[in-house]
């Protein structure tokens, strides 16, 4: 998936194996899924040379989920966006919702998942004290911007900071250059993932639709620096409620 992901459970009692078959899951999702890998079935479906009934279940599940949200989103969130197929905007959340799933089948209640800042918290990493995660500031080297704090949670965010402008505003064909970074917390991180994707390509636009989006909260940095976040985003990092809310002045 071109990104490293770590994996942290609290809990005792799970066995090497258990994690063994966690990361077994993760290599199976990237040679199947992998555009960065020549042979991989999604590789192969975007050149025409296999169709998605000759692949694994899950290419023509994920494929059809991706049509949804393009929808859902005013054609935002389209894995065909560069020209070519990329649906790791989906992918990358849902491995990791999928793998959390798969520990708590195995008995953990606390553990964070973290794959490239797409991020599935749950309990808690020691008694009373909740799980925080530090976004990178797209803008400033080695800084944080926001630290949300969650014990059962999805934390998404897609910007410029480690790809540069690598996604595409599907309604030009142009990198979308007018966000430098989208965070959207909800409760599970496959949509949460595609969402914050899709906002990143909505630009100036993405506020006014993120406040629309039911049990979602994000935070925004424009390429400019200025900051905005929805009403609720204030629950997940509390540090922010000493601060004035910045006005929604952005969106067109």
């Amino acid at each position: 998936m071109g990104t490293a992901i770590s994996v942290d459970v609290r809990d005792v009692g799970l066995s090497p194996a258990d994690l063994d078959d966690v990361f077994a899951w993760f290599r199976r999702v990237d040679e199947t899924f992998s555009t960065y890998k020549e042979h991989s079935q999604i590789s192969m479906v975007g050149r025409g040379e296999i169709t998605v009934a000759d692949c694994d279940p899950d290419v023509g599940w994920v494929l059809e989920r991706c049509e949804e949200l393009r929808r859902d989103t005013g054609g935002y969130f389209d894995c065909w966006a560069s020209g070519m197929l990329e649906p790791s905007g989906f992918v990358k959340g849902w491995s990791v919702e999928v793998a959390s799933g798969m520990l708590v089948e195995r008995g953990s209640t606390n553990h964070c998942i973290n794959a490239g800042g797409d991020i599935r918290l749950r309990g808690e990493p020691e008694p009373g004290r909740s799980w925080h995660a530090g976004i990178a500031h797209p803008l400033e080297r080695r800084a944080l911007t926001v630290v949300v704090e969650g014990t059962d949670l999805a934390v998404a965010t897609s910007g410029t900071a480690e790809r540069g402008l690598h996604v595409i505003d599907p309604l030009t064909g142009r990198p979308a250059a007018a966000l430098a970074s989208v965070t959207v917390v909800g409760p599970e991180l496959t949509v949460t993932d595609a969402y914050a994707t899709a906002a990143l390509a909505m630009g100036l636009d993405a506020p006014r639709w993120l406040m629309s989006l039911p049990d979602h909260d994000a935070y925004v940095i424009d390429a400019g620096g200025h900051v905005w976040w929805t009403t609720g985003f204030i629950r997940h990092a509390p540090a922010l409620g000493c601060l004035p809310r910045p006005r929604l002045t952005h969106t067109s």
